[in-house]
C-alpha cells in the first residue's frame, strides 16, 4: 500500500513537473546580446508586481507549455517590472527609475524610464522587438495561450509587415487558426 501510495505521488509529480513549462527569461542587456549570436525576436513582458492580470498571465499563458515552448524557441523572453528599480542599458541609454520609493514595492510605484521608453500605459503589455531590437508594437492587456499564438507567431514570420490597415489586421485574425492547447 505503502508503495503505491509514493508510485501515485511521483506520477503525479512528475505529470505536473513536465506540464508546469517554464520560458527561459533573460534580462533585456543578455537579450540584445544573445541577438548578436543568434538573431531572434524579442518579447518583453512590461508587467508590475501589483497587477493582477500581469499574475494571471504569467501563470495562465506563460507557464502553459505549447507557450514556453514556442517562446524558447523562437524569441529571447525578457521580464521586466516596469514600476521595478533595476538599472538597464539599451540602445546606448541608461534607464533607471529615479523616483522609486523602496517603501512600496510591493504596491504601486513609479514608471521606470524603460517603460516611459515604450510608452506603457496600462499592465500587462506585452513588447514585441525585432532582431534589431527595433520596437515592433505593444500587445495590450491579459492574453489567452491562443491569443498570445496568433502575435507570436505573426512576428515570428514577420506577417505583420503585410498587415497595413485594420481591416486586413481583422482578416488575418479571423483566418487564423490556434493550435496552442489552453
Amino acid at each position: 500500500m505503502k508503495k503505491t501510495v509514493v508510485l501515485l505521488l511521483f506520477t503525479i509529480f512528475a505529470t505536473i513537473s513536465i506540464s508546469a513549462q517554464e520560458i527561459n527569461w533573460v534580462t533585456l542587456e543578455e537579450a540584445v546580446e544573445l541577438q548578436k549570436k543568434e538573431p531572434r525576436k524579442i518579447m518583453m513582458d512590461m508587467y508590475t508586481v501589483w497587477c493582477g492580470p500581469c499574475k494571471a498571465l504569467d501563470r495562465n499563458t506563460f507557464h502553459n507549455k505549447d507557450v514556453a515552448d514556442y517562446v524558447n524557441k523562437n524569441y529571447y523572453a525578457v521580464k521586466f517590472n516596469a514600476e521595478g528599480n533595476d538599472v538597464v542599458k539599451f540602445k546606448g541609454e541608461t534607464f533607471t527609475n529615479p523616483n522609486y520609493n523602496p517603501e512600496k514595492a510591493s504596491r504601486r510605484n513609479s514608471a521606470h524610464q524603460l517603460s516611459r521608453f515604450f510608452s506603457i500605459r496600462s499592465y500587462p503589455t506585452i513588447v514585441f522587438l525585432d532582431e534589431e531590437g527595433e520596437f515592433l508594437a505593444p500587445i495590450i492587456g491579459y492574453k489567452k495561450p491562443q491569443q498570445l499564438e496568433l502575435y507570436l507567431k505573426m512576428f515570428k514570420k514577420d506577417e505583420h509587415k503585410s498587415l497595413d490597415t485594420q481591416k486586413a489586421f481583422n482578416e488575418y485574425y479571423k483566418n487564423f487558426k490556434a493550435e496552442f492547447k489552453g
